[in-house]
């Protein structure tokens, strides 16, 4: 495979589940935003929160001189100023498919198409918050659709291990901002790390990484904090968590480097970053501190995204 198809491909997975990351960002935001200024613990820093967990702060205020629902919800959603606005990776994501058509199978050209086309029409439009929140379900329907083209179409080849790629480094970015952010920034100034938190926020968090469900099934019992951490970060049925995304690096580094017949800093980055996860246990996590071992990792998720680049794309 030529490197520049690879590349589309590995970016196009990318920015179809950045889209979706942000949608979910938002839509807690929302969340977290209704509930009343009286509710127990409850901070009113739900919009800095979505900017922080997008890591976008610093572009935000660039064109923009408040952090509120307008502003953030403008700047996420639909500024062409953000490159990680869901309009902006819709865009990128149309335009990498383009470029690669005839390496994608219909069922995903008509996804990341007909999402592209459909976006048209939420432009320079007034969004009530309902539509809004049409809206927030509309773009995570959009990922779901694409990600299920590709897995249910595609052949198992080098093409399809590109998508993956892109897919499980993002998610896996993604799903440690989600994480740290929570604990950063919502907790509340009198609150320790680790301490009861309020439970509708974390309900929030879990709905919004479509987990909540899959917590009750694991714990079976109420909602706490370093539960929930153990899911996000440990469970390997978890196709969120850390270590399932990472086994998704190792695993489809490992079916390109045995078709290309050679390996690379990339497969060594991955087994050394699966190997760390393994290694840990929440309890030390929590005893260290639970800010920097995600910051750690989304560190070492980078140089691993850097190394697949230097190592296979354009």
């Amino acid at each position: 495979m030529l490197s520049r198809t690879a590349d589309n491909l590995y970016w196009l997975s990318r920015y179809a589940e950045r889209a979706d990351f942000v949608a979910r960002i938002l839509d807690a935001a929302h969340r977290l935003a209704a509930l009343p200024s009286s509710y127990g613990g409850r901070t009113s820093n739900e919009w800095a929160s979505a900017l922080e967990s997008t890591g976008d702060a610093d572009e935000f205020k660039k064109h923009y001189d408040a952090v509120n629902e307008r502003t953030v919800c403008d700047f996420l959603a639909f500024s062409r100023h953000n490159p990680s606005s869901i309009r902006s990776c819709i865009e990128t994501a149309r335009e990498n498919a383009r470029a690669i058509r005839t390496a994608l199978t219909t069922e995903m050209w008509d996804a990341i198409n007909g999402a592209w086309l459909e976006l048209r029409s939420y432009e320079g439009r007034e969004l009530s918050r309902d539509e809004f929140s049409q809206f927030l379900d509309w773009v995570k329907q959009v990922s779901l659709a694409f990600d299920g083209s590709a897995y249910r179409t595609m052949l198992r080849n080098d093409g399809y291990w590109f998508t993956r790629l892109g897919m499980a480094i993002e998610r896996a970015d993604n799903t440690a901002r989600i994480l740290d952010v929570k604990y950063q920034i919502l907790l509340p100034a009198s609150e320790r790390v680790g301490g009861t938190l309020d439970y509708f926020q974390w309900t929030t968090i879990l709905r919004e990484v479509s987990a909540f469900n899959a917590y009750h099934w694991v714990y079976r019992e109420s909602i706490k904090p370093v539960l929930v951490a153990d899911l996000l970060i440990f469970n390997r049925q978890m196709p969120r968590s850390l270590t399932n995304c990472v086994g998704m690096l190792v695993e489809h580094l490992d079916l390109i480097a045995d078709s290309y017949g050679r390996r690379g800093e990339s497969q060594r980055l991955a087994s050394n970053l699966r190997s760390c996860l393994h290694n840990a246990d929440i309890d030390r996590i929590f005893a260290s501190g639970l800010h920097e071992f995600i910051e750690a990792f989304i560190g070492e998720n980078n140089k691993l995204g850097a190394a697949i680049s230097d190592q296979y794309l354009v």
